[in-house]
């Protein structure tokens, strides 16, 4: 490729940003990063001013999530950087492809204490695939091109790069370095298949547990093929919701995570093979359904498996997930047997979640009890909308209990378990499926981490709307405090009125008052053009009740 005279860095950095396929770039400016916003005027990537650089770069994460390519966030140096942590961490760990770029100080004032001098690139380190610092203005494309190849290959995460102002600024010469193609992995060497067959083979009780790369849409397509050939017994992480599909729902133990008390762990503890696919550790913690290391591990996925005395796999086939599996499907001649005693569990499982389901839609009152809001909301999410979850106590009633059949229509965190993911998520989904409604859901708690990006969906028409569980605390917190020491402590707040606060945004406000007008106005929120925001008192009274597995005779 041939080197170009760029007028300025900055230049060099958005065209490169245009040739990666960029189509927004959400942030912050500031003195130090100033020139490669002045750059973006001149270019067809959308600059989306936030209000928060954390947001900024859960906005990215939920781009890169949901296309595969890695979002951008561009803010300034010193707290600009530093505000991107939680958001660098969470996509990291949640496995979301994202690039942040963060303006410097001059090369020369890096070790002064001159105002925001800071050594990002280290702080960003922990939390990030890749981190570095451009050294000169000929190197800018070869370190934004890694730290892109970083970000979206193996196990997609968050890469970082320091743009020091003098490079920004300054004239450069440099080729736009963006390869024509991502390498694709293959798919795992004979042996390793036929190792994963006899496994397969020689178990009486084989399970499947699905992880959040089992999620992306061409994995997820060879997952179902290969549970009807194999006719497998299968449950799954939070982050793996929707790739087990109608056709299969049957087989399906229900969703793992958290707390080790559901059917999906009873279907994990009876068996002696688990077929992890696309699973990470950070997802659900190994030690909690295979403490001893008693079961067989197969091991499907992009990278080799972290090692530890409850996850050692007998067998690994790492590469490309939908190749092998589809090799696996074909080798398959016949239905795996299934042991009488998972017929039967998943036969329970079937009966009581039809039993939830009914006995959920006769709960009233107010406040409202979690079920019942779980219910009404399985009712309006159609296969053409995106639900965003927070976190908080309706996560683990929403992860348990509300189903969903197509991949990656949910985008919920089990990793940092970050608060405030939401809204930033439904704004940058929203850009990313323009033509669906985005539902976001998050407590009264996880909302005030974020609820200034309001803002930000009112300016961009987002059609989302975000559903608030009010309860005046932070409840997820609290049930823990009170199952260790039978009291709870620093999780109450104020109360606030949350239709209010919608409307002086912008947005439109309902507050439900109780549960027999919870779906009227679910649907009227749901007919607004452009953000609405939907109030709804829940009562968390039955909360100790996810300690353990649910049955409806428990309900209060």
């Amino acid at each position: 490729m041939e080197n170009q005279h760029w007028a300025c860095g900055a230049e060099l950095v958005v065209r490169h940003l245009e040739a990666q396929g960029v189509k927004q770039v959400f942030g912050i400016p500031g003195a130090k990063i100033d020139r490669v916003f002045d750059a973006l005027e001149d270019s067809p990537i959308e600059t989306i001013v936030v209000r928060h650089e954390a947001n900024a770069a859960f906005m990215a994460a939920a781009v890169g999530r949901l296309t595969g390519k890695a979002g951008v966030a561009l803010v300034t140096s010193g707290p600009g950087c530093a505000n991107l942590i939680t958001g660098l961490a969470t996509a990291t760990s949640e496995g979301d492809a994202m690039v942040a770029l963060g303006g410097a100080v001059r090369r020369a004032d890096g070790l002064k204490l001159t105002h925001q001098s800071l050594d990002t690139v280290s702080l960003c380190r922990p939390v990030t695939k890749f981190s570095a610092q451009v050294g000169t203005g000929s190197a800018l494309s070869e370190v934004m091109a890694n730290a892109f190849r970083s970000a979206e290959l193996g196990r997609p995460g968050a890469a970082f790069v320091s743009l020091p102002m003098d490079i920004i600024n300054e004239p450069a010469d440099g080729a736009i370095l963006v390869p024509s193609a991502i390498p694709e992995p293959g798919a795992a060497d004979e042996r390793g298949i036929d190792r994963a067959l006899s496994l397969l083979a020689q178990a009486r009780k084989p399970v499947v547990l699905l992880g959040l790369l089992a999620s992306r849409p061409e994995n997820s397509l060879a997952v179902r093929a290969f549970l009807d050939k194999s006719r497998l017994p299968v449950t799954g992480t939070y982050q793996a919701a929707g790739v087990v599909d109608t056709h299969h729902f049957d087989d399906f133990a229900g969703r793992v995570g958290l707390f080790n008390n559901q059917p999906g762990d009873k279907l994990l503890q009876d068996a002696d093979l688990v077929v992890c696919i696309g699973y990470s550790p950070i997802e659900y913690d190994p030690v909690l359904w295979n403490g001893t290391g008693e079961r067989q591990l197969l091991h499907i996925d992009a990278l080799p498996a972290e090692i530890d005395s409850s996850y050692c796999p007998a067998v690994e086939l790492v590469g490309s997930i939908s190749a092998n599996l589809a090799r696996l499907t074909r080798m398959l001649h016949q239905p795996l047997a299934r042991d009488p005693a998972i017929t039967a569990l998943l036969g329970e499982i079937r009966a009581q979640r039809h039993q939830l389901a009914e006995h959920a839609g006769r709960l009233g009152g107010t406040p409202i009890h979690p079920l019942r809001i779980v219910k009404e909301l399985q009712d309006i999410i159609g296969q053409d909308m995106t639900l965003c979850v927070d976190m908080g106590s309706f996560h683990i009633w929403i992860a348990r209990y509300l189903y969903s059949f197509r991949a990656r229509q949910v985008l919920i965190s089990n990793g940092q378990q970050t608060m405030g993911v939401a809204l930033p998520w439904a704004i940058g989904a929203a850009m990313v499926r323009p033509g669906e409604k985005i539902i976001s859901v998050s407590g009264d708690g996880s909302f005030m981490q974020s609820s200034m990006e309001l803002e930000t969906a009112v300016r961009l028409k987002s059609n989302i709307v975000h559903i608030i569980w009010v309860d005046n605390g932070y409840n997820m917190v609290a049930m823990q405090e009170e199952k260790k020491y039978c009291r709870s402590s620093g999780v109450s707040f104020g109360p606030i009125n949350f239709r209010a606060y919608a409307e002086s945004f912008g947005a439109a406000g309902f507050a439900v008052t109780c549960a027999e007008d919870l779906r009227a106005t679910l649907r009227a929120a749901m007919a607004v053009s452009g953000p609405a925001v939907v109030a709804i008192p829940v009562d968390y009274s039955d909360n100790h009740l996810l300690m353990e597995q649910l049955r409806p005779e428990m309900l209060s």
